[in-house]
């Protein structure tokens, strides 16, 4: 049976992802690798990177993940910090890595590190010590001695003694939007246990049921649900190589058909941008909306066209994370009544804080509680006054590694772990989140502005990509980046879509309280640095 595939390549079955785990295994035994050591993992999504992920796991190694994004110089440097003592790449990180000298020393001085190995056929490009070199060597010769009549599911046992909850599996290195400084998130099995449950519970993954991969294995989202989940339900993951642009998204979707898909709002809101908005926005179809009943039929369309872009198998539908995803857009989605629904987490709780069916997903929401995880606000009125979420249970991480400032940070003095994200509950336990507390703005007359609110009405402007909002020397600035394209397929030239953009953006200031009017826009032509899971790094234009 299918397990993964690089999409349009290689596929391995759910034989051939227990070969290359026990391949691995062999050659860690005669590197000497040992339970509890660390093993870095650094390379573009695929399905080898899985096969080496699941290798590290059932292995009782800590696997460190760094995301493609990181630059080698990055990678080797946290390789050191988190004493690693191999590591697992693919061709472009070892010739970015082994084409630099002075990296290579870097890492040669890493304590008992023992060489750099290929993911894609288990391969060693550099060997620090003997035994690293000669295990590589050895790995067929000893496999076929361990398995003379092949491997069959009764030898594959990767539980052969309790597992320590409390050990732990993984260190995760944020990249978040609010610090040029990467945290270590030390995860311990309890956490990874707890979000697979609850995948395995709530998410029924019918066997070689279809997933379509996109984001990055090395963040926890994409690692815990299309990776762990998936491979533990029987699914056939197809994993897509590079950036998710729309088309190439739709047509990866049409082809293999998912019965649910796991993305990010930017990904949604980029189709909707480019495929649905420009037809609901021209006659007839704007004003058919408007009336009651031929409405229906114009959404009903829609839903139909949008499920067949989507592959037409959905069963779970859209399952959104990361970020809030635009009013404009989510408000067009329950109105057609589309599958989907938005939940929370964060990388410390391995992810996963909320969720809910969408069946009974509220709008805005994020969801309820996920799984045994406590929540409160940190409000006087949780219902109705913002407050800090902070939550405890076995989701939470350990700390972040070597950091015990930023551990104690993290942490309230009676042991709750704050999210650094504000937010309410309703009645039925229903989480909104209003926006991050580092990013909020405190105005001159003591007024707490979230610009997250401000960015959702920018972006539905016409020729806008995306914006930020910042706070600049007492007044709201709006950081806009047009869309040149469009304005230029419209007859627009550069000056002319800067100040169409600029007077909408301006105008928005009648939809605005006194204290958070918008006191300038600057218009960017290029868009702004993002994190894997796209999210912007606001830190960089504060």
């Amino acid at each position: 049976m299918p397990a993964l595939t690089n999409f349009g390549a290689q596929t391995y079955t759910y034989g051939q992802l227990a070969e290359g785990i026990e391949k691995y295994h062999i050659f860690f035994e005669e590197a000497g690798v040992k339970k509890g050591d660390k093993i870095a993992l650094y390379a573009r999504n695929s399905a080898e990177w899985a096969i080496a992920y699941f290798a590290t796991l059932t292995y009782d190694a800590v696997t460190v993940p760094f995301l493609p994004d990181f630059l080698p110089s990055a990678v080797v440097e946290l390789s050191r910090f988190s004493e690693c003592k191999l590591l697992i790449a693919d061709d472009i990180a070892v010739n970015g890595i082994k084409s630099d000298e002075d990296l290579l020393k870097q890492l040669e001085s890493i304590d008992g590190f023992a060489g750099i190995l290929n993911l894609k056929d288990i391969s060693v490009v550099h060997a620090s010590i003997e035994s690293f070199a000669n295990a590589g060597k050895n790995i067929l010769l000893h496999y076929s001695s361990r398995f003379p009549k092949g491997l069959t599911a009764d030898l594959v046992n990767y539980y052969k003694e309790e597992k320590d909850m409390e050990a732990v599996v993984e260190i995760s290195f944020t990249s978040g939007t609010t610090s040029a400084t990467s945290k270590g998130v030390v995860l311990p099995a309890r956490s990874l246990s707890v979000n697979l449950d609850f995948g395995l519970r709530v998410l029924p993954g019918s066997e070689g049921g279809h997933i379509f991969a996109i984001l990055p294995m090395a963040h926890m989202f994409g690692q815990a649900f299309d990776v762990l989940y998936t491979i533990a339900s029987g699914c056939h993951v197809f994993v897509m190589p590079g950036k998710p642009t729309p088309a190439r998204l739709l047509a990866g979707l049409a082809t293999v058909k998912p019965f649910m898909f796991l993305t990010v709002p930017l990904v949604i809101e980029k189709i909707f941008k480019s495929k649905v908005f420009p037809q609901i926005r021209k006659f007839p179809a704007k004003y058919l909306l408007k009336v009651p009943g031929l409405d229906r039929l114009v959404l009903n369309k829609i839903r139909k066209a949008l499920l067949e872009a989507f592959g037409g198998g959905f069963t779970l539908g859209l399952i959104i994370g990361g970020a809030a995803l635009n009013r404009e857009v989510e408000d067009l989605l329950k109105r057609m009544k589309f599958p989907y629904c938005v939940g929370y987490g964060m990388t410390e709780c391995g992810p996963l804080i909320s969720y809910r069916d969408r069946k009974e997903f509220v709008k805005y929401s994020c969801g309820t509680l996920a799984h045994p995880i406590e929540l409160r606000i940190d409000s006087a009125n949780p219902r109705r006054v913002l407050g800090e979420i902070q939550v405890k249970g076995d989701a939470v991480m350990l700390g972040y590694y070597n950091n015990e400032e930023a551990t104690k940070a993290a942490f309230t003095s009676d042991g709750w772990l704050r999210t650094g994200d504000m937010g309410i509950l309703d009645a039925r336990k229903n989480l909104f989140i209003k926006g991050r507390c580092k990013n909020m703005i405190l105005t001159a007359s003591g007024q707490n502005i979230y610009p997250e609110e401000i960015e959702d009405k920018i972006n539905n402007l016409p020729y806008v990509v995306e914006s930020l909002v910042v706070g600049r020397k007492n007044a709201i600035v709006a950081l806009v980046v047009p869309d040149y394209d469009a304005a230029k397929r419209d007859g627009h030239s550069e000056e002319e879509i800067n100040k169409i953009v600029d007077a909408n953006v301006l105008a928005l200031n009648d939809e605005l309280a006194a204290y958070s009017k918008i006191g300038y826009t600057e218009i960017r032509r290029e868009p702004f640095e993002k994190t894997p899971k796209q999210s912007i790094r606001r830190f960089m234009y504060s």
